[in-house]
């Protein structure tokens, strides 16, 4: 490995190499290196030893981190050492797997909107196979016999995610250091994921419909308004009286999927089914709590009274693009409607909401509906 006394302007002018990394040791300064990766990134690295075993510590990336500072990181770290304890991470109950997994949750997971899936399946699925094990003991066996696991009960879907999610988390782990390589690169996905084309009939959700009437608040309005509205549960499920603007549920970039501004028109149909809705003294959410993944699951088995063929609530989304379609409704309008990213050129050119098509395909559709269900 190159060796060289560094400089401020041998670490600017250091090039990258043709792929891979090459770290470069300062000279004087015992396992202290600057790190040039292919793409030209360039940061400080600290190559010590604990109990014998070689470990690596990130000192900050350049130019944010100067070489005089990275100096300093490097001393205090290396005093660490010289006292037995780990730079990195300085107690042994910090590599846990439970313990990695809440500070990944904390520090990685805190602003996805798959926040709440994500912390239920770590609870459900990993905390108990790997919780008090060292996060350095955990080897792709071990995340293979899970996946196996998960698949072999049925839930290859499950499994394939839980794997997804797996992999986010090692590989967040690398980048803090704890552990030196991802020992879930690469790994084969169990099964395939199906994708889901269930779309319910005219009968079945007209039966659907008056299952909803039959249960009242606040499951069954909240899935008459995903029928009328054609929005995703969470987006109804966590609606707030302060996002209805008149007759348009207006939701910012923080409440959608593709974080872009989406306006739901709401037909004269949506409207009769919210001025049903009790206004909840204290709360501002239109069904009192945020009504989230659980919850939902629960109002499912609350719709036996619909004696139909098995479907999810998701369901019902895929059947208003479908319905909308069927009725003659421009595939363009249907898709801004959903409030799906136009992709390719037309998504950076068309910047176009079309508010009055999707009021009217909107209103069609909840006659549509409506139809069916007072014939």
């Amino acid at each position: 490995m190159p060796k060289r006394a560094l400089s401020d302007l041998t670490v600017k002018r250091a090039k990258p190499p043709a792929k891979g990394q090459v770290d470069i040791f300062d000279a004087g300064y015992p396992g202290f290196a600057l790190r040039v990766s292919y793409g030209g990134g360039k940061s400080w690295v600290y190559f010590y030893r604990i109990g014998g075993r070689l470990r690596r510590r990130s000192l900050g990336t350049y130019p944010a981190v100067t070489l005089a500072e990275a100096r300093q990181l490097w001393r205090d770290a290396k005093h660490q050492v010289s006292l037995g304890r780990d730079p990195g991470w300085h107690r042994a109950s910090d590599l846990n797997f439970e313990s990695v997994a809440r500070e990944w949750l904390k520090r990685d997971q805190a602003d996805k909107r798959s926040l709440k899936e994500v912390e239920r399946i770590v609870e459900k699925e990993l905390i108990p196979e790997w919780g008090q094990r060292s996060i350095r003991d955990i080897r792709r066996h071990d995340i293979l016999v899970l996946s196996d696991r998960i698949a072999d009960r049925g839930a290859t879907t499950m499994a394939r995610r839980v794997m997804a999610y797996v992999h986010r988390l090692f590989r967040w782990a690398k980048s803090r250091d704890p552990i030196e390589s991802n020992p879930a690169t690469d790994l084969p996905k169990p099964g395939r994921e199906i994708a889901r084309d269930r779309v319910l009939t005219d009968a079945e959700l007209a039966a659907v419909w008056k299952a909803a009437v039959e249960i009242g608040w606040p499951y069954g309005p909240a899935v008459q308004l995903l029928i009328l509205t054609g929005a995703r549960r969470a987006e109804i499920g966590e609606l707030k009286w302060s996002e209805i603007n008149g007759n348009t549920i207006k939701l910012s970039g923080a409440r959608t999927k593709n974080a872009e501004p989406h306006d739901i028109p709401l037909s004269a149909q949506a409207l009769e089914v919210l001025s049903r809705i009790p206004h909840v003294a204290g709360s501002e959410f239109v069904f009192k709590k945020p009504l989230r993944s659980g919850a939902w699951s629960n109002a499912k088995t609350k719709f036996s009274a619909a004696k139909i063929q098995p479907w999810r609530i998701h369901d019902l989304r895929r059947t208003v693009s479908t319905g909308m379609n069927e009725l003659g409704t421009e595939p363009h309008i249907v898709e801004a409607v959903l409030g799906h990213t136009v992709k390719g050129v037309a998504g950076v050119y068309n910047r176009a909401k079309y508010e009055n098509a999707k009021r009217a395909a909107l209103e069609a559709w909840s006659a549509h509906v409506m139809a069916l269900v007072q014939p």
